[in-house]
C-alpha cells in the first residue's frame, strides 16, 4: 500500500510500509522520480521498535512486561516468523545509526539503539542460537557480572556462623533464627500497607508523582518470584506478593519500596509522564522484560530501598511501627538487621550459580546445593530460585549488579551526606533512563 501526500508542485512525500507492516519510513523524491536522501527520524524508528517488540512478544509470554501505547499497534493474527523479525531488527539497527539527532536527544538515541540490540539477541535466543551466560547478559542487559570470589563468600559465612552458633548446618541455623521474624498471614496486609504508605509518603516529598497515581495489592501463590509489579499505564500498578513461603519482617519495606515507591511503580510512572506523555517518545510505552531497561529497573528498585529509608530511619520505623503491627519483638530488630547485612553480601552467588548451571558446568542438584549453602535457604526455596533462573536466565544479574551500578552512578554525582541531592540525581535517572554502559 502506498500513501501519497501533496506538499508542493515540485516535491511529494511517499510513505512506504516497512516489512510486515511495522512502522513507516518517509522517502523524498523529485518529480522526475530521481530518489533523494532517505529521511528517517528517531520517532519513526521508535514506532517501528514498539511494534517489533510487540510482535516478538507473541513468541514469549513474559517478554512484554508492560505496554500502554496505541491499541492499534497491538499485533493480531498469527505471529510473524522469527527470521523475518530478525531481518527487520537488523534493518532498524542500520537505520538508527544513520539518524542525526540534536544534542538533547543523543541519550535517547543511544538508549533506543541498545534496546534494539537486545531485541536481536533475544530473537537469537528464541531461534535456539547458542549463547553463553556472559554473551546473553551483555547482549540483553548491556552488562557482565563481575567474577565471583567464592573464598570471600566463605569468609562471610564464617562471620555469620559466629553470630549464629550451633551444631546444625548454617542455613538451618539461619532459618531457625529467621523463624522469629515471620509476619503472620493474618497481619501481612496491615504490615505491608503501613510499609508502602510510608514509602509513598517519603517518596512524594522528593519526586512529583501524577495526581491520579495509584496501585492495588494482591496476595498470590504458585509463583517463581516473591513480588511483582504489573504496570498498567496511567500511573496505575497491580502489586502482587507471593505467599508460597513465609514473609519475613524485612521484606515488608523491601517489597513496598522495590515494587512501589520509589521502585517499579514510580519508575514506570516517571517514564510514562515525562517521556511518553510530555515528549511523545513512544519507545518508552513498551517495556521488554529481557532488555537493558531491566537492569536499571531492578537496580534502581533495589537501590531505592536505601534512598527512601537510610539504615537509621529504617530501624526506627521498623521498631516503632512494623514490628508492633506484626506482633514481633522489636528489641531483636538490631541483631536481625546486623545478620541481614551480612546475608546481603552473599547476593552474587545467584549470578555464579546461574552462569555455571546455564552454561552446563554444574547439574541442577549441585546448583541447589550451592544456593542452600550460600543463600542460606531451604531446599524448597532453592528449588524455587532455580525455577526463576530456568525461566529468566541471566536476568538475575539485574538485581545485584544493577543495584551496585546505580549506587555508584548516584554516589558519583552526589556530595557525601547530601540526601536531597541524592534524591534529585536518583529521580533524574528514573525520568531519563540510562543503560549500564551509559552509567559508567
Amino acid at each position: 500500500m502506498i500513501k501519497l501526500t501533496h506538499l508542493t508542485t515540485t516535491f511529494i512525500i511517499i510513505t512506504l510500509l516497512l516489512l510486515n507492516g511495522c512502522g513507516q519510513r518517509q522517502v523524498s523524491v523529485q518529480e522526475n522520480n530521481s530518489p533523494k536522501d532517505t529521511m528517517i527520524n528517531l520517532n519513526d524508528i521508535a514506532a517501528e521498535y514498539v511494534k517489533l517488540t510487540l510482535k516478538v512478544g507473541q513468541h514469549h509470554n513474559s517478554y512484554i512486561d508492560a505496554y500502554y501505547g496505541p491499541k492499534e499497534w497491538q499485533p493480531t493474527g498469527e505471529p510473524v516468523e522469527l527470521d523475518k523479525l530478525k531481518q527487520l531488527t537488523k534493518q532498524l539497527l542500520i537505520d538508527i545509526k544513520q539518524v542525526q539527532v540534536p544534542q538533547e536527544q543523543v541519550q535517547r538515541k543511544e538508549f533506543l539503539q541498545l534496546q534494539l540490540q537486545s531485541v536481536m539477541v533475544f530473537i537469537r535466543q528464541l531461534l535456539k542460537e547458542p549463547l553463553s551466560f556472559e554473551q546473553e547478559s551483555l547482549g540483553l542487559y548491556d552488562a557482565i557480572s563481575p567474577e565471583i570470589n567464592i573464598t570471600k563468600l566463605d569468609l562471610i559465612l564464617n562471620k555469620l556462623a559466629r553470630l549464629l552458633p550451633g551444631e546444625q548446618p548454617l542455613h538451618q541455623r539461619y532459618n531457625e533464627f529467621q523463624s522469629q521474624f515471620i509476619i503472620d498471614t493474618t497481619k501481612l496486609d496491615s504490615v505491608f500497607q503501613a510499609a508502602i504508605n510510608e514509602a509513598r509518603q517519603r517518596t512524594k516529598q522528593h519526586i512529583a508523582l501524577p495526581e491520579q497515581e495509584s496501585f492495588t495489592v494482591e496476595y498470590v501463590k504458585d509463583k517463581i518470584w516473591s513480588g511483582y509489579n504489573w504496570y498498567k499505564g496511567n500511573s496505575f500498578s497491580i502489586i502482587q506478593l507471593n505467599t508460597d513461603f513465609p514473609i519475613y519482617i524485612d521484606r515488608a519495606i523491601d517489597l513496598a519500596s522495590h515494587e512501589g515507591y520509589p521502585g517499579h511503580h514510580v519508575f514506570n510512572s516517571q517514564m510514562e509522564q515525562h517521556l511518553v506523555n510530555n515528549n511523545g517518545w513512544m519507545e518508552y510505552s513498551v517495556y521488554p522484560l529481557f532488555s537493558p531497561m531491566s537492569l536499571l529497573a531492578e537496580g534502581s528498585a533495589n537501590y531505592g530501598i536505601q534512598v527512601v529509608f537510610n539504615a537509621e530511619d529504617r530501624l526506627k520505623f521498623e521498631q516503632d511501627v512494623l514490628f508492633p503491627l506484626a506482633g514481633l519483638d522489636a528489641s531483636k530488630a538490631k541483631k536481625y538487621y546486623e545478620i541481614q547485612a551480612f546475608k546481603e553480601q552473599l547476593s552474587y552467588i545467584d549470578n555464579l550459580v546461574a552462569a555455571q548451571y546455564l552454561d552446563g558446568m554444574i547439574e541442577k542438584n549441585k546448583a541447589i546445593e550451592l544456593l542452600m549453602k550460600y543463600s542460606l535457604v531451604s531446599i524448597q526455596k532453592a528449588q524455587q530460585r532455580i525455577g526463576f533462573i530456568e525461566a529468566n536466565r541471566a536476568y538475575v544479574i539485574n538485581y545485584n549488579l544493577g543495584q551496585d551500578l546505580v549506587r555508584k552512578y548516584v554516589d558519583k554525582l552526589t556530595a557525601a551526606g547530601n540526601d536531597e541531592v541524592r534524591w534529585q540525581v536518583f529521580a533524574e535517572l528514573l525520568a531519563n533512563p540510562k543503560t549500564a554502559s551509559m552509567m559508567q
